[in-house]
C-alpha cells in the first residue's frame, strides 16, 4: 500500500483526467445540475484557495511527500486537508454539473479519491509525525481530517508561513485554468444541445 500511495501522491494532479474526460464525453447536462455543480465546485475551490494562501508552495511538491511547517492555521486550523477535501468538491462538482452517466460515474469518481487521498493523507501523516513528533500528533488529535470543523483550533505557538491570498492565486493558476476550461466545456455542450 505504501508503494501505491507514493504512486497516488507522485501523480495525483493527474488523476482525475480520465474522469473529467468521460464527463465531458458522455455529458447530459441541464441547467439545473450545472447550477448545482458549479456552486460545488466554487466551494471546493474556495477550500484550496484558502490551504494554498496559508501553505503555499508547500502544497505543491511531487518527488515524495514533505514540507518545512506544520501549517496549523486559517484553512488547517478547521481541518487537515483543505485541498484534498477541495480537490473532491471540484471533481464532483464537474461530475454533477456534466450529469454523465450519473450517478455512477460520480459515484465511482468519489469512492477512487476517497481511496486514493485515504492512502495519501496515511502517507503524509507519517512524514508530518516524524518530523513534528508531538506538535502534529496534539493537532492530529484536534482536527478532523476531511469534514470541517466550526471551531479552530488555536495554534499554541507553532511557525505558521503568512497568509497571502495573492500567493494562494499565483499558486493556483494552473488549477483555476483547467477548471475554467472544463466548465467552459461542459456550458459549450449543454448550449449546443439546447439550440
Amino acid at each position: 500500500m505504501k508503494k501505491l500511495a507514493q504512486i497516488f501522491f507522485k501523480y495525483r494532479s493527474y488523476t482525475p483526467i480520465p474522469f473529467v474526460l468521460l464527463m465531458i464525453a458522455f455529458h447530459d447536462a441541464t441547467l439545473i445540475s450545472m447550477i448545482l455543480g458549479l456552486m460545488m465546485l466554487f466551494v471546493g475551490e474556495s477550500f484550496r484557495l484558502w490551504g494554498v494562501s496559508v501553505a503555499g508552495s508547500e502544497t505543491r511538491t511531487t518527488g515524495g511527500v514533505g514540507g518545512s511547517f506544520l501549517v496549523v492555521s486559517g484553512a488547517y486550523s478547521h481541518l487537515r486537508n483543505p485541498l484534498y477535501l477541495g480537490n473532491i468538491l471540484i471533481y464532483l462538482g464537474i461530475g454533477i454539473m456534466s450529469m454523465s452517466l450519473f450517478p455512477y460515474l460520480q459515484i465511482a469518481a468519489l469512492l477512487f479519491f476517497l481511496l486514493q487521498y485515504h492512502l495519501i493523507i496515511k502517507e503524509e501523516e507519517e512524514f508530518l509525525t516524524q518530523k513534528f513528533g508531538e506538535s502534529y500528533l496534539q493537532y492530529k488529535k484536534n482536527v478532523p481530517s476531511l469534514i470541517p470543523s466550526i471551531k479552530a483550533f488555536k495554534n499554541p505557538g507553532i511557525e505558521q508561513p503568512e497568509y497571502d491570498i495573492t500567493k494562494g492565486l499565483r499558486s493556483e493558476k494552473r488549477s483555476l485554468q483547467a477548471i475554467i476550461i472544463v466548465v467552459l466545456i461542459i456550458i459549450l455542450q449543454y448550449l449546443v444541445k439546447a439550440i
